[in-house]
């Protein structure tokens, strides 16, 4: 699909998944990195528990479809080699602090200069303006910064931080779609632009319906291990299993009471709660609950009936259930049942990539969408430190073998 345009990825940690994006959807992306490797190829875990820059599982998970040449755009040689990718690029994507890249030359307003076409991506912690530009982060700043962190974790202690870092993943994911915007408006005005990719500004979407509660002046989610609190009232969102935890939808209202009155149904088929329970208007629970008409300590007594029934169960057994009768059980898997999913293999979602450095391949994480007419295609491992060096200075860019040794004697490539 975007096989006809070229991206040149600039960015180290923060910004790796925007242009793997547009090269999974066929664009020609060049990852530059500085002569030795990208910081990103020293975050663990590495392939054997041996630290190398070629087997840092970190980098292989967001550098796919890309090839990779070193360059150090700090120095005068690698900046004027750089500005020559530039002349036939369509996108350049970085994710360094603001202002650093326009301190070397090689902003948005210089690059337009060389190629009016371009559309330059930064993505950032919080901006490349604002009075926070120039904060330092983290991810847990960020989701903090952004609101979801307020959820995450128990009530009686502070919030606590997702164990796998996010606020980079949403704002790649939002720059690879603002790219795409700006390359289907290129086509009528013929010019390239800047986007500016924020952190901060992408995560609160991960709040859900969070984000209206204040500026609506609404009843606002609080933390809750496995659940949410609205008020007084601490809903149970995941239930032990006898293997495991799955999550139970047992909610009330018009629209999800009916299940909720369905399962209470069947609990006392099976023995598990007298009719009294059964019969509690399920519709109108949640109203009940919050007008005091219904004690919560009773709420509470209904949610130990229900906890210690699916404990009783398997995963399996409770997501069966759900099939069969209706009921808004779902299984909370773990990696290696992921990996191992009927439903996935049956969808070819991991796909192979050939390793030929270490003589085996891969199971890759599948396409994020499939597409019946340009399907997504895994075209490339992730590049090994500078091995299109030769391919793009030499081949494409017309450099001679003299050149290349000095460049590579000097430290520029």
């Amino acid at each position: 699909m975007l096989s006809p345009y070229r991206v040149l990825d600039l960015t180290n940690e923060r910004g790796l998944l925007c242009a793997q994006i547009l090269g999974d959807l066929g664009a020609d992306v060049i990852k530059i990195e500085p002569p030795g490797g990208s910081p990103a190829r020293k975050i663990g875990p590495f392939f054997e528990d041996l630290p190398h820059p070629d087997r840092s599982l970190y980098f292989w998970a967001y550098n796919r479809n890309k090839r990779g040449v070193t360059l150090d755009i700090t120095r005068a040689e690698g900046r004027d080699l750089l500005l020559r990718l530039v002349r036939g690029a369509d996108l350049l994507v970085e994710s360094q602090d603001p202002g650093y890249l326009a301190a070397l030359g090689l902003g948005y307003q210089e690059l337009r200069e060389v190629n009016p076409r371009l559309i330059y991506v930064s993505i950032s912690p919080f901006g490349q303006d604002g009075p926070k530009a120039g904060y330092a982060e983290s991810d847990l700043v960020l989701m903090a910064a952004g609101g979801p962190l307020v959820l995450t974790g128990d009530e009686d202690r502070a919030p606590v931080r997702v164990s796998v870092p996010q606020a980079y993943l949403h704002a790649c994911a939002d720059a690879a779609v603002a790219a795409l915007v700006a390359l289907h408006e290129r086509i009528g005005s013929g010019l390239g632009q800047h986007i500016d990719a924020c952190a901060m500004q992408s995560v609160p979407l991960a709040t859900q319906s969070g984000i209206l509660a204040a500026p609506f002046e609404a009843e606002q989610g609080l933390r809750l291990a496995g659940g949410v609190k609205l008020g007084p009232i601490k809903v149970q969102l995941v239930w032990p299993a006898k293997d495991g935890w799955v999550s139970l939808t047992f909610l009330f209202g018009s629209g999800l009471g009916v299940f909720t009155k369905k399962l209470m149904h069947y609990l006392w088929e099976q023995g598990w709660c007298d009719e009294a329970t059964r019969d509690k208007d399920w519709i109108a629970y949640g109203e009940m609950l919050l007008s005091g008409e219904e004690p919560l300590e009773e709420y509470e007594r209904v949610k130990t009936i229900v906890s210690s029934f699916t404990a009783a169960h398997t995963k399996a057994e409770l997501l069966r259930l759900s099939l069969e009768k209706g009921f808004l059980f779902a299984p909370v898997t773990t990696v290696e049942e992921v990996v191992h999913s009927e439903h996935l293999r049956a969808r070819d979602y991991f796909q192979p990539l050939e390793h030929p450095e270490l003589g085996r391949s891969f199971l890759y994480p599948g396409p994020f969408a499939r597409f019946t007419q340009s399907p997504i295609t895994y075209r490339r491992r992730p590049p090994t430190v500078g091995e299109h060096n030769r391919e793009i200075y030499a081949g494409e860019m017309g450099l001679g073998e003299d050149e290349l040794a000095a460049l590579e004697r000097k430290g520029i490539i």
